[in-house]
């Protein structure tokens, strides 16, 4: 309740009201969605290379900001030993898998296939991290402060996709 409170203050200053650390996680996770979709439809080499570039670099920073700023305030506020486990290994499989996917090209056989297994990963790792009893639910049960925390976690996204962009 103190969440919606702090939104509801900060709206009322004629600022935008930020996104709570769930919100601004849960729409990395749509836009992934959309393109692993797109993905599937493709047709083009260049579409492909250019999804896949996106997929990428949007889950190596999703997964970074998550390891480095939610996952630690999650288990602090928590102490959910098996969730927060879960999720860490979670990723350790997903950036094996990207990693991969950044070194090849839809020249190569297995580049599809790449994209479908770690479309089906993150499949799973949201439905666990969203469901009824996942990590995002215990989040907001908890004492954490979910829109200081999106704060955190846009500023850190905003500067990583920065470093992304310029390398």
């Amino acid at each position: 309740m103190a969440t919606r409170t702090a939104k509801k203050s900060r709206s009322s200053r004629g600022a935008a009201a930020p996104k709570d650390a769930i919100a601004l996680l849960k729409a990395d996770h749509r836009q992934v969605e959309e393109w692993f979709e797109q993905f599937e439809k493709a047709r083009s080499a260049e579409r492909k290379q250019m999804l896949a570039n996106n997929i990428c670099q949007a889950l190596r920073v999703h997964t970074q900001i998550e390891e480095e700023i939610f996952y630690p305030a999650f288990y602090e506020a928590t102490e959910d030993k098996d969730l927060h486990h879960e999720a860490i290994v979670e990723h350790d499989g997903a950036k094996k898998l990207i990693a991969e996917i950044e070194q090849s090209s839809p020249s190569d056989d297995y580049f599809d296939a790449k994209l479908s297994v770690l479309s089906e990963m993150i499949k799973h790792h949201v439905k666990e991290e969203e469901k009824r009893g996942g990590m995002f639910t215990e989040a907001r049960g908890s004492t954490l402060d979910l829109v200081d925390l999106g704060e955190q976690l846009a500023a850190r996204k905003h500067e990583l996709m920065g470093e992304s962009q310029a390398a």
